[in-house]
């Protein structure tokens, strides 16, 4: 393939490419005790089946519909379908608490839902019970929902490819919803354009790799914009066959059975695996013991691109095959490449696969920006950055450090939050509210400007809402969260006069009831009160929260050491 194809929307690619590649593998999913996958044909022929059936169910040009389902064939199935009809998909993360729906729903104006089991289909009701109910909920394993009609159509999807191919780019494709400092979720308005740079400018990243008939395996969430950009439109785009993992719980039996030649790493499940590495090699023999540290050792200088002796040459070769590929055979012992994103990664982690033989590209991206900004050139890593700007995108540090995008990527805005959007998108420039450094065309995340906090995983919290909702508590005055680039959550508390250490985990451990699994605080400590006298409140008594951790910053690390 010389360039990136053109399509004027994500539907009419879809459509395209299921014409194109029919009898070519594209889906995969774990049901019943096995892996069963679908065809690109199978996928058009659902798809189209599907958006004349939701439409035959009132779902009209310009509705918002929820989708609430695990990594799984009918997400874009549905997804797909919805958009040919102009309809405007709301991807809502299955680990949501009712609140969580509620506002989705409230905030979106989604009149219909589509979600994948009864129980995620009861929360779904108590949250539109709480707003103004819904006009349709499809529940895909429920065989009284009507799923298997929806898309048991057989027909040919021409007429449902012809009509998505007269939206224009520009046309609203979905909103992703990711979480304000103020902790109320905004709605991202993604156009298709978004999304189609995002492709077109990773295919000419990825293209030294010279990927062809590869096998992705997805684990992030669908409803995370990374993943439903890259792993649901980039990659199938290119002939990938995506396999749907069985849950993060599953992710290394998985990776065994699936072999997948192309990978998502958070930093996360690259610690873990590190981790486990190196407590592995710990119990072994000493001279295992030095053979893994001269592969370490080896890999490294040619990662630094230093010279190596005519010894450590010969030896190169046998340490590959004896210690270095055993490694890799973690990860299924084909991959080609994995990306790394959704948080920091630690230079040391990265310099340690990269060490061992694997290819792992950094990258740097926010939801408003389709979402990948930047990533390391897989010939060309330099993993203490998060790589050069895509192809397309125009990447500037602004006066006081942050960086500024501008392109096909950004977003139209946030969804009927027009003041916001016009705080961050100035004169075409997206203001990322990061803090970062160019050195040689590789950009370099400094700091957060925006009070966010972005876990090992990827997952993106607001600290705001918890510390609201901590403080809400009658035992707790006052509450700082922290975690940023760590596994989980740990909280600062101040009690509220009167009240006990006892007292206050109590009000902890209410509150977590209330939080999603992502969100909730695994360990807190007691600290002393923030006050203006020691500079840890504003006059107008907000918190500081920088200068709070770091005035506890021994209480930090030792709750996050545990």
């Amino acid at each position: 393939m010389q360039s990136y194809p053109t399509w004027p929307n994500l539907a009419s690619m879809m459509f395209a490419l299921a014409r194109g590649w029919a009898d070519k593998p594209m889906l995969r999913d774990y049901r019943d005790g096995a892996w069963t996958g679908i065809t690109w044909g199978q996928f058009g022929r659902k798809a189209a089946s599907c958006a004349r059936n939701l439409r035959a169910a009132g779902v009209s040009a310009g509705d918002r519909v929820m989708l609430c389902m695990e990594n799984r064939s009918e997400f874009p199935i549905a997804e797909t379908a919805l958009m040919a009809i102009r309809a405007v998909p709301v991807p809502s993360y299955t680990t949501n608490t009712v609140e969580d729906h509620a506002h989705l729903l409230r905030d979106s104006g989604a009149r219909a839902a589509i979600v994948s089991t009864p129980a995620l289909a009861d929360r779904v009701r108590a949250a539109a019970a709480k707003v103004n109910g819904l006009d349709l909920l499809v529940v895909i394993e429920d065989p009284d929902s009507g799923w298997p009609h929806i898309v048991g159509d057989q027909q040919p999807q021409d007429d449902i490819a012809a009509e998505a191919s007269t939206i224009p780019p520009t046309a609203l494709a979905c909103l992703i919803y990711t979480s304000g400092t103020g902790g109320s979720p905004r709605g991202v308005m993604l156009p298709h354009r978004c999304v189609l740079s995002n492709c077109s400018g990773a295919f000419e990243l990825v293209r030294p790799l010279r990927l062809k008939d590869e096998t992705y395996l997805s684990y992030l969430p669908l409803s995370h914009a990374y993943e439903h950009t890259v792993g649901q439109f980039f990659l199938l785009s290119l002939g990938t066959e995506v396999v749907y993992a069985r849950g993060v719980e599953y992710l290394a039996a998985d990776m065994l059975s699936v072999r997948p030649t192309i990978l998502t790493a958070v930093p996360r499940v690259l610690e873990v695996i590190r981790a486990r590495v190196l407590t592995q090699v710990a119990r072994e023999k000493p001279f295992k013991q030095r053979l893994f540290q001269m592969a370490t050792t080896i890999g490294l200088k040619r990662v630094d691109k230093q010279p190596l002796s005519m010894m450590e040459r010969a030896l190169d070769p046998i340490l590959d095959r004896v210690v270095r590929a055993k490694v890799r055979a973690r990860f299924g012992g084909r991959l080609v490449a994995a990306m790394s994103g959704g948080a920091r990664l630690d230079p040391e982690v990265g310099r340690f696969f990269l060490s061992l033989g694997m290819c792992i590209m950094q990258g740097y991206g926010q939801t408003e920006a389709g979402p990948v900004i930047s990533a390391n050139p897989p010939d060309a890593i330099r993993i203490d950055t998060v790589g050069t700007a895509l192809r397309g995108v125009d990447l500037q540090i602004a006066e006081d450090g942050e960086i500024l995008v501008r392109g096909g990527l950004v977003m139209d805005g946030y969804w009927n939050r027009p003041r916001e959007t016009e705080a961050v998108i100035r004169d075409g420039w997206l203001h990322t509210g990061d803090i970062g450094e160019l050195d040689d065309g590789y950009l370099r995340i400094t700091d957060r400007k925006k009070d966010m906090i972005v876990l090992s995983g990827g997952e993106n919290v607001s600290p705001a809402k918890i510390e609201g909702m901590l403080m809400a508590e009658t035992e707790i005055a006052q509450a700082v969260i922290t975690g940023e680039g760590r596994s989980g959550l740990s909280a600062l508390v101040v009690p509220a006069e009167g009240y006990d250490d006892v007292a206050v985990a109590l009000a902890v451990n209410r509150t977590n009831l209330r939080l999603s699994i992502t969100e909730r605080i695994r360990r807190h400590a007691v600290v002393a009160p923030f006050t203006v006298e020691n500079g840890l409140l504003t006059p107008s008594q907000k918190i500081r929260r920088v200068l709070v951790m770091q005035a506890n910053s021994a209480t930090v690390a030792r709750l996050h050491q545990r």
